[in-house]
């Protein structure tokens, strides 16, 4: 666990520094891309937030919840939610919805191609458009299969499958109860 802990300070703080150089930023209250059917991830990067929910005594309550949706919109999410976002767990969201909207994926040549939303490229196009610039001249940015191979790094077993998000955290909640029913 302090191992992804790390991985994340680390992700979150060249995060803070990209958006800094880039002047990029969310739309407060956005959540948008929260909203995709299609996000998936890793058991790994949902165990902290599944230890969090253990250690609160929520862990059956939230298996419940999710045994009870086939929606595929994370569940930690809440809509009604006043405030810059609607992540109800922003400090144990995990590394897609940290790396989003402010990191890379390399293509096949090599080049670092910025993966952010369609409202940060038009509602702040010139900045958009001023930081791919500067990443195709070099600017320093986040580069996502450099932080999965961290995690597939702390352990490869629960990092070789993508699962849908829902999925992901109800497969990390199951990790953590089974660690600690054999430890209690």
């Amino acid at each position: 666990m302090a191992a992804v802990m790390q991985v994340f300070e680390r992700v979150d703080q060249q995060i803070a520094a990209f958006q800094s150089a880039s002047a990029l930023h969310c739309k407060s209250g956005c959540g948008k891309c929260c909203f995709k059917p299609d996000i998936e991830a890793t058991i790994l990067e949902f165990l902290p937030f599944a230890l969090y929910l253990y250690k609160q005594k929520q862990a059956e309550p939230w298996l419940e919840r999710l045994s009870q949706t086939d929606s595929p919109i994370c569940l930690v999410l809440n809509p009604m939610q006043a405030g810059a976002g609607l992540c109800t767990e922003y400090i144990h969201r995990g590394l897609i919805c940290r790396l989003f909207g402010y990191s890379a994926r390399t293509n096949k040549y090599g080049r670092k191609e910025l993966v952010t939303c369609q409202i940060i490229k038009t509602e702040q196009a010139k900045a958009y458009t001023n930081t791919l610039e500067r990443i195709g001249e070099g600017m320093d940015v986040p580069v996502m299969n450099q932080f999965y191979m961290q995690l597939h790094a702390i352990d490869s077993d629960l990092t070789k499958k993508h699962y849908p998000i829902n999925e992901a955290v109800r497969r990390a909640i199951e990790e953590v109860q089974q660690y600690y029913s054999y430890r209690e």
